[in-house]
Order: structure tokens, then C-alpha cells, then sequence
């Protein structure tokens, strides 16, 4: 195909959707379509996209997957869905059923400035499209104990940001207990009764290491292919997770001591948020119709045998802060023997590992607690507990997870009567750290 001249269309007016076509072109008939199933005559016409300088190769547009990309801009997902339609409506209107991408791309920019959306949000988009060429990997933690709203903020996260894949340690952690020879008990770690604070650490760590390894396959194949993913679960200690092992100091995105508290914060510098009144009335029992991932690729007995028998002979001692130090050595020596799991590939962009720990008030969360204690599915698991000791012990595990920001950890806050703001201030931090690591891998790449 020769390369056309520029294809910019004036746009006249906004097109609020289907309803709104007073006028229909004579290709089409005039049929009306429900509303019900989202679809409009517009779907029935291709339109080709041309790629490359000599446009040697081409995609079809689909304004299902344009108006996704336009949601991980922030844009509300029913505008979103409206500019996708009025963009091709424009297209085919003017006969451009094949159009080059900067063609496709000027005319979108021109649609979401009519509509409020200007520079900020475009920036946003072409930052976005950057990530996806470079194909740069993206690993998200959404760490933290139970009833936090880890799977759902989690999944509402992973649709927010298009990312098609959310893997869950507990799914990992009975994968690995019933399927293989790992020693891991069938009761939760925070359900079991332990002498000490630092022996129930101790255990917990001992549990994400070998849950570490489940995940291996998982975290290869996103260094590897440059897919993003979301892990979220109580079974990820940050210890593991943020230590770089080529430079020995942590990879965060932001390595500042975070704790925030999405009520009282702004997202940036043109957009404050302000408190509003819901209930969130679910637990990380209820996914939400997610789409949930879990993998045993890379997991074999001989492999978590070997795990087992590294953390025996450890030695881990008895005071929670020396306890930490020991784990990152440990940490340090597991990602020198596997590092194409965590660390930036020597032949690709540098991955960008963004640890989240959510916390909720002690008042808050032992409500939720109680409530899913008394639980049926619960009580059938775990029928002779002490409350007040489950509490305690998930409590000492809050603690440990957030005792890492002065290493990376972003400690968020999370609370019933604020959990849109905190979704909202998250979208808009995982933003800005895929926007810093695209920077990063940009000057490694000038540097080298």
C-alpha cells in the first residue's frame, strides 16, 4: 500500500452514541440495533490501520479494545465507550476505511479534547502505547492479611488498567499442598497457635518462600514475554520481592517511606480527592467474577523440597528485626540462582515491580474479621478458635508487612467510606510508576 497523505477529519460535533445519528449513510440500511448488547452498525464496516513507514502491515480497528485503552487513561469507561464510537463513526462517515496510525491517533486526540479530555490525558494514552510496544514487564503485588479487599481491588485494578491476568498465592498455596510434597499445613498460618510473635513470622515466611516458588513459572514468563501481572495475597513477603539483586538494594519504583492514606491525598496536581460515603461489602472470599490465573509451570517436589531445606538451614533467629535481615540475605542468594524470574532481562527493558500493601483501621478490620469468622466455610475449616487470637496473630503479620517502607513499600490505607478514592489514587500511582520505569529503561538505553 502507498503511503496516503494525512486523513484528519473536522469534527463538528461530540456523537452521544446510537441515539444519536439523525442522519444514517446510504451504505447502510436502516436498521436499529438494542441497546441491550452494546453494538452499532458502525461494527459491521472494517477499518484498517496501517503500521510501519512503508505501512507494510495493518490491524483492524475495534473500538472495544480502543475504548479500554482509553479507560487506563482515567477516563470514565461510558465516555470512553462513546468516543470509540464516534471515532469510527468519523472514519467511515468520510470513506477512511484505511487510515495510517498517526492518522487514527489525531483524530482520537481531537475527539477526547471536544469532550474535556486534552493534553494530560493524551499524554497519558501515548505513554500507555509506548508500554505496550516496548513490551516492558509490569508485575503489580497487591500484598496484605485477610479481608483487606486485596481480590477486589485487586481485579477492579487489573480492569481498570487492561491487564488481563490476576494470579492469587492462595490458589497457588493448595496447588502446591495437595499436588505436591511441600510442607504446608491446610490450616492458615494466622489461624494456628504460636508461643511467640517472631515463631509465627518466622512460619509465614517460610510459607511466602515456598509459595515464592509456585510463582516462578508465572514471573518467567512476564519477564520473558513482557506480559504484566497481578499477584495479590497474603502469601508475599515483601522481603523477597524488593531487593534488586544486581545493584543489592531495593527496586521499587519509588523507594521513599510511603504510607498513604487515598482520602487525604491528590492524585496530581490538578485533581484532589474528596471523601464520599459506600460500603464495601465484600471480602477476599468474593472475587467478583475476576478472572483469576494460577499456574504450576516451573514447580516440581524437587524444587520445593529444595526451598524447604534452605530455610532449615538458615538458622533464622529470634527478634523480628533480625529476622528480616536474615531473609533478605536469603532473598539476595534465592535471585542470584534465578534471575530471569525477577531481575531486568540483560537482553530487554528493565521490569517494573510496583509491592502495594493495604492496611485497614484495627476497628474496621475487626469487624470484617469477626463477620467472616462466624462464617460457615470458615468455622467448618477452622472450628476451634480463639478470636481474639486470630486477630492478634493476622495483626503481627500487618505489622511485618508494613514495617518495609523505608525500603520501597507503598503502605495504603484502606477504608469502607473511602474505597473509590483509594481504587482511584491507586490507578493513578500504578500510572505514574510505569511512566517513571519507562523513563528509566529509556536512559539505560540511551546510556548503553
Amino acid at each position: 500500500m502507498k503511503k496516503e497523505k494525512e486523513k484528519i477529519v473536522n469534527v463538528t460535533s461530540p456523537v452521544s452514541g446510537e441515539d444519536s445519528d439523525d442522519k444514517q449513510s446510504s451504505s447502510f440500511p436502516s436498521v436499529r440495533f438494542s441497546s441491550r448488547n452494546g453494538s452499532s452498525k458502525y461494527d459491521f464496516v472494517k477499518v484498517k490501520v496501517w503500521l510501519g513507514d512503508n505501512a507494510d502491515h495493518y490491524y483492524v480497528l475495534s473500538r472495544f479494545l480502543l475504548s479500554r485503552m482509553l479507560t487506563v487513561t482515567k477516563i470514565p469507561n461510558h465516555v470512553a465507550i462513546k468516543i470509540a464510537l464516534e471515532l469510527k463513526k468519523l472514519l467511515i462517515d468520510n470513506s477512511l476505511l484505511d487510515v495510517s496510525q498517526s492518522d487514527l491517533e489525531a483524530n482520537l486526540f481531537k475527539l477526547m479534547e471536544r469532550r474535556g479530555y486534552g493534553e494530560e490525558y493524551i499524554n497519558r494514552y501515548k505513554m500507555m502505547t509506548r508500554f505496550h510496544h516496548q513490551r516492558v514487564p509490569l508485575v503489580i503485588l497487591v500484598c496484605g492479611t485477610a479481608c483487606v479487599g486485596k481480590s477486589t481491588i485487586a481485579t477492579l485494578l487489573a480492569q481498570r488498567l487492561n491487564l488481563p491476568n490476576v494470579l492469587q498465592t492462595d490458589m497457588v498455596y493448595e496447588l502446591l499442598r495437595t499436588s505436591t510434597d511441600a510442607p504446608l499445613a491446610s490450616t492458615p498460618v494466622w489461624a494456628r497457635d504460636f508461643s511467640s510473635s517472631e515463631e509465627l513470622i518466622t512460619e509465614f515466611c517460610r510459607e511466602c518462600r515456598v509459595v515464592r516458588k509456585g510463582l516462578a513459572g508465572d514471573l518467567k514468563k512476564a519477564m520473558k514475554d513482557g506480559k504484566p501481572i497481578i499477584i495479590e495475597g497474603i502469601h508475599l513477603d515483601p522481603s523477597i520481592y524488593l531487593v534488586d539483586d544486581e545493584n543489592k538494594s531495593p527496586s521499587g519504583v519509588h523507594s521513599e517511606n510511603k504510607v498513604i492514606n487515598p482520602a487525604s491525598v491528590t492524585v496530581d496536581d490538578s485533581a484532589t480527592i474528596q471523601e464520599k460515603n459506600i460500603h464495601e461489602g465484600s471480602s477476599d472470599e468474593n472475587n467478583g467474577g475476576s478472572k483469576i490465573l494460577s499456574s504450576n509451570e516451573g514447580v516440581s517436589t524437587d524444587q520445593v523440597d529444595s526451598v524447604s531445606n534452605s530455610m532449615a538451614s538458615m538458622g533464622l533467629i529470634e527478634s523480628i528485626s533480625e529476622h528480616k535481615v536474615c531473609l533478605v540475605g536469603a532473598s539476595l542468594r534465592e535471585l542470584e540462582t534465578d534471575k530471569p524470574a525477577i531481575s531486568k532481562a540483560k537482553s530487554g527493558p528493565k521490569p517494573i515491580i510496583v509491592p502495594i500493601v493495604l492496611k485497614m483501621a484495627e476497628f474496621d478490620h475487626k469487624a470484617l474479621l469477626e463477620e467472616w469468622i462466624t462464617s460457615r466455610t470458615f468455622n467448618d475449616k477452622c472450628p476451634d478458635l480463639d478470636n481474639e487470637k486470630l486477630v492478634a496473630n493476622l495483626k503481627t503479620i500487618q505489622d511485618y508487612l508494613c514495617s518495609f517502607t523505608s525500603q520501597g513499600l507503598t503502605v495504603v490505607n484502606v477504608s469502607a467510606t473511602t474505597f473509590p478514592q483509594t481504587l482511584d489514587w491507586l490507578h493513578g500511582y500504578l500510572l505514574q510508576c510505569i511512566e517513571q520505569g519507562i523513563k528509566e529503561n529509556v536512559t539505560q538505553v540511551v546510556a548503553a
